[in-house]
């Protein structure tokens, strides 16, 4: 037997699954391991294969029988896993900085390793369960989590970029005032820059700029008397329940998706877009509603373009495991090991 992992390491957890030469996945549920990351290399290489031995464990699968495995970690990195010199959010431990974390991961299960920027193995696998493994079809995808990650596919390839940067479309900038809404606001991200997609398309962004911006205008509501990280992170649920301040939160980010899509809908002409993360994980009456309001935002499109489909990204999850065993695959078939 000839079988691939996907290994998702995340800030508090490890996601894993395992695919065989046919493509079929032999971990369909959510399996997790404590993610150590911000112990340092050697504790958190340590935790994966720990957390790798139980999955296999799970599926009946021996050691000997996995021929590659794929990496995906947030960044930022390179193309080939080396992490910034700078550190980052998962990976604070001194150590980290300039770390090879595909090599050492390597080095450490004696197999071949691949690696994805976290976003980008989502990315994949949506555009892999639309299209198939064997696609010539073109996908833009964006997930919407604590920040924002995206992914460019073309041809069923990963776009990477020369750094390993490609696809860091959380940063692309929008017309944030054209935004019924949004016109007096100054909405910062993480990285320096305002008006960014992930400065309003993510938790920080709900905490740092839509919340406290529809707050000052809605001051008797109840969120207002509360802390705004733990508030930020209540506005989903309200959302869904129909909470007026909440929702106007999401079409906000409704239409400012749109604007990013009319961006690449410009750019790339795409077959499908795709969306994900926590802002998705609701109701389908709720899901439905925030796929409308992307619609609704974004501008007059060619004729020749209005039916390009917008799709929620499937096995929220459990993606970014997939998307790093599907690239792993590829891989492992490419040099005849699977």
């Amino acid at each position: 037997m000839q079988i691939v992992a996907g290994v998702d390491l995340g800030g508090t957890a490890i996601n894993y699954t395992l695919v065989n030469r046919e493509e079929k996945f032999l971990i369909e549920e959510l399996f997790e391991h404590p993610a150590l990351s911000k112990q340092g290399p050697d504790i958190c290489l340590k935790q994966i294969e720990d957390g790798l031995h139980l999955a296999l464990k799970l599926a009946g699968v021996a050691v000997s029988d996995v021929v590659a495995v794929g990496l995906d970690t947030p960044g930022p990195a390179s193309a080939a896993g080396q992490l910034s010199t700078r550190g980052a959010t998962n990976f604070v431990h001194k150590d980290w900085a300039g770390y090879d974390i595909r090599e050492g991961l390597a080095r450490r299960l004696g197999k071949p390793v691949s690696y994805l920027n976290d976003a980008n193995a989502a990315a994949l696998w949506g555009h892999y369960t639309i299209f198939g493994a064997t696609s010539t079809e073109t996908s833009i995808s964006t997930v919407i989590g604590t920040g924002n990650g995206g992914g460019i596919i073309i041809g069923g390839d990963v776009v990477k970029g020369k750094n390993g940067f490609g696809g860091e479309l959380g940063h692309v900038l929008l017309p944030f005032q054209s935004i019924k809404g949004a016109e007096d606001m100054v909405p910062k991200c993480n990285c320096g820059r305002i008006g960014d997609l992930e400065s309003l398309c993510s938790l920080t962004g709900i905490e740092r700029n839509i919340l406290p911006h529809l707050l000052k205008k809605n001051p008797t509501h109840e969120l207002d008397k509360m802390d705004i990280h733990q508030a930020a992170k209540l506005v989903r649920g309200m959302a869904d329940k129909g909470d007026a301040v909440c929702k106007e939160v999401f079409r906000i980010q409704a239409h400012a998706i749109g604007l990013f899509f009319d961006e690449m809908i410009n750019t790339f002409d795409p077959d499908a877009l795709i969306v994900g993360g926590g802002a998705l994980e609701t109701s389908k009456e709720f899901q439905a509603w925030f796929l409308a309001e992307i619609r609704r935002g974004m501008p007059n499109q060619r004729e020749e373009q209005v039916d390009i489909p917008i799709y929620v990204m499937p096995n929220g999850d459990t993606a970014g495991a997939r998307g790093a065993a599907l690239e792993a695959l590829k891989l492992a078939r490419q040099s005849g090991l699977a």
